[in-house]
């Protein structure tokens, strides 16, 4: 296979199926939109939308010193992680840099799953393998042993709960347990990317075509629909989660970021501590830039990499930027220097095309689901 030949999910033929627009994405070819990105989006706040999101990278780390081994490969404390619950956290450089952000499940005592963003699935699974060095601890590229199908929004208990007796009602946010749906054996995670409830389910990929036809059977009744990635990233984009290679780049340290609260110092070393301590320490003393919302006052669209400016000066870079159909007006988030960080500070503007249009300052998120 060509380095330039895309690869494809075990649910190519449905998507297809389904009439997708398909796009290169970190070398995969994945839905983009199925119709209106719009009405997808809608879907997922009100009722339901199922994603495809085989693309992840799972890596699989096991052994009796599995624990202590991530807890030096990570910037979190991993070994205080219960079995059958899950953490978000990040692989730093040993400058402090962001590698990637992840998810943590901890399957079994000695058994973690990593899954890291699909265009560093290979950086994360290499820096794994390089810092294994000296442990009593195997890291195994499981990219191809997964399927990864979400199902997401209000009704998307109800749809699950029609096709598992697993019990949902007590898989808690941040947790993942084994069970069978529509008769397939999974790993059922609530670890969503959308604002909403919602469920990831880990499969084989033999079995994801019968449990995608399952959930879309399932889901008729309650408007559930299929979603592509345009919609997932303004669903996340208005829950103000942030995106490797956005939000988030080996240029910043998650103090930059705004995320230093990942960061557990208390466990003792890990690779980037020394950097981060640093870090720590320049933030308390000059506060970086902060990231924060833009809502635009017009209707002209803030893309990344656009600068934000305020009484004829660069404040700021759009980081992300899109329409947001909940709001009905366009968004950003951006990183801006602190002194115009508050909500509502005035006189800020996103230089589009030279045109200085006006934006209001907001705290992110722009949309919490009511509970």
């Amino acid at each position: 296979m060509s380095s330039t030949e895309l690869r494809h999910t075990a649910l190519d033929a449905v998507h297809r199926a389904l009439g997708a627009t398909m796009t290169d994405f970190a070398g995969w070819d994945m839905p983009l939109r199925y119709g209106s990105e719009r009405d997808e989006h809608l879907a997922v706040r009100t009722k339901a939308g199922l994603f495809d999101l085989s693309h992840m990278g799972e890596i699989t780390v096991t052994g009796p010193e599995a624990a202590e081994f991530l807890n030096v490969a990570l910037v979190g404390n991993i070994a205080s992680i219960g079995v059958g619950r899950a953490r978000y956290t990040m692989i730093c450089q040993a400058d402090g840099g962001i590698l990637d952000d992840l998810i943590v499940y901890r399957l079994a005592e000695t058994e973690y799953m990593v899954v890291a963003n699909a265009s560093n699935a290979q950086v994360v699974l290499d820096a794994l393998g390089e810092r294994a060095g000296g442990f009593d601890a195997e890291v195994r590229d499981d990219r191809d042993a997964y399927a990864l199908i979400a199902v997401q929004g209000p009704e998307s208990p109800g749809i699950l709960k029609s096709l598992t007796d697993a019990d949902l009602d007590g898989l808690k946010y941040y947790a993942g347990l084994p069970g069978t749906v529509a008769g397939v054996p999974a790993l059922i995670a609530r670890t969503g990317y959308t604002g909403e409830d919602g469920f990831e389910l880990f499969v084989r990929p033999e079995h994801a075509v019968e449990l995608w036809q399952a959930l879309t059977k399932a889901g008729e009744g309650v408007g559930l629909v299929p979603c592509g990635l345009s919609c997932r990233d303004t669903l996340r984009l208005e829950a103000g989660m942030p995106l490797y290679g956005h939000e988030l780049t080996t240029g910043l340290t998650p103090f930059d970021a705004g995320l230093g609260r990942v960061v557990k110092f208390d466990k003792g070393d890990f690779v980037g501590r020394a950097a981060l301590v640093e870090a720590a320490a320049r933030a308390e003393q000059t506060p970086p830039r902060v990231l924060v919302g833009l809502i635009a006052e017009g209707r002209r669209v803030p893309r990344a990499g656009y600068t934000v400016v305020a009484g004829g000066k660069v404040i700021g870079e759009v980081t992300s930027g899109a329409p947001s159909p909940t709001l009905g007006k366009p968004i950003a988030m951006a990183y801006v220097d602190a002194a115009h960080a508050a909500p509502g500070t005035e006189g800020v503007g996103v230089d589009i095309r030279g045109s200085h249009e006006p934006y209001e300052v907001v705290a992110l998120p722009f949309y919490k689901r009511r509970k």
